[in-house]
C-alpha cells in the first residue's frame, strides 16, 4: 500500500529503530545477579522486550515471558530500581541502529515530513539513547511509556500526538515492530507500517494486519507520494 496526504509519521523505538536488546538484556541480568537469582540469555531476554521497563523486569523476575502474578512488591520495587539506575547508565553500549535507520530518517525529513517517536521505554531515558546513537534533533515530538497514563497497544499515546500537533489520524502513519504498535494504531484508526526484524515476541508481524510491511526500513520512503 501507498500513502496519500500524510504529514506525520509515527515510529516505535526499541526493535524498529534501535536493536538495543543487548543493553537491556545486561541490565536485567546484573539485576538478577544483583538479587542472587538465576541469569538468562540475551536471546531469550530479546523476547521479552516491548512493553516497558517494569513488564521487563517482571519478566525478569518471573523468568518468562508470562508475568508471575505472585512476585513481592517489595522486591519489584527494588529489582526496578536496581535495573533502572543500571539502565541509565549503560544504554548505548552495545545498542545500535539498524541498518539504514539514520539515512531513512533524515530523508523523510528532508520531504518534510513530521517524525514523532511514540514508544514504551521511559521517557527519561529517549534523549541519552538518541544523543548517544546520532539521532538528536530528527523528532519533532518524542513519548515515553510514562509520558501518559496509557501507553502502547492502548491508542491514547497516538491520538495524543494528532492532538498536540494539530494533525488527523489519516494524516498519520504509525511505523513499528511489534503486535503493540499495530494494535495501537488499528485502535486509533490508523494506518500502520509493520517491520519484520526487531522483537515481535517470536510472531510475524503480518499476523496483525499492518497496512504495508518492509524488511528493512529505508523500504518505507517509497511508500509515501512526496
Amino acid at each position: 500500500m501507498r500513502f496519500s496526504d500524510k504529514k506525520v509519521i509515527l515510529f516505535d523505538l526499541d526493535g524498529t529503530l534501535v536493536d538495543s536488546a543487548p543493553d537491556l538484556a545486561l541490565a536485567v541480568n546484573h539485576m538478577l545477579k544483583t538479587l542472587e537469582r538465576e541469569t538468562f540469555s540475551t536471546e531469550l531476554i530479546r523476547t521479552w522486550v516491548g512493553n516497558g521497563a517494569q513488564t521487563l523486569v517482571k519478566r525478569g523476575l518471573s523468568g518468562s515471558r508470562i508475568v508471575d502474578d505472585t512476585i513481592d512488591p517489595e522486591l519489584f520495587a527494588q529489582a526496578l530500581k536496581i535495573f533502572l539506575d543500571f539502565y541509565a547508565k549503560n544504554l548505548a553500549v552495545t545498542t545500535v541502529t539498524y541498518p539504514n535507520v539514520l539515512a531513512t530518517l533524515k530523508a523523510l525529513n528532508t520531504k518534510k515530513y513530521r517524525l514523532v517517536l511514540v514508544t514504551n521505554k521511559p521517557y527519561d531515558f529517549i534523549d541519552p539513547l538518541l544523543d548517544g546513537l546520532g539521532l538528536n534533533g530528527l523528532f519533532e515530538l518524542c513519548l515515553g511509556g510514562d509520558s501518559l497514563s496509557r501507553r502502547k497497544p492502548d491508542p491514547m499515546p497516538l491520538l495524543h500526538v494528532c492532538e498536540r500537533l494539530g494533525v488527523k489520524v489519516s494524516e498519520c502513519v504509525m511505523v513499528g515492530d511489534s503486535k503493540n504498535d499495530i494494535l495501537a494504531a488499528k485502535a486509533a484508526d490508523m494506518h500502520s507500517i509493520g517491520v519484520t526484524y526487531g522483537y515481535n515476541y517470536g510472531e510475524q508481524i503480518d499476523i496483525y494486519r499492518p497496512d504495508s510491511v518492509v524488511d528493512d526500513l529505508s523500504e518505507i520512503i517509497a511508500l509515501f507520494d512526496k
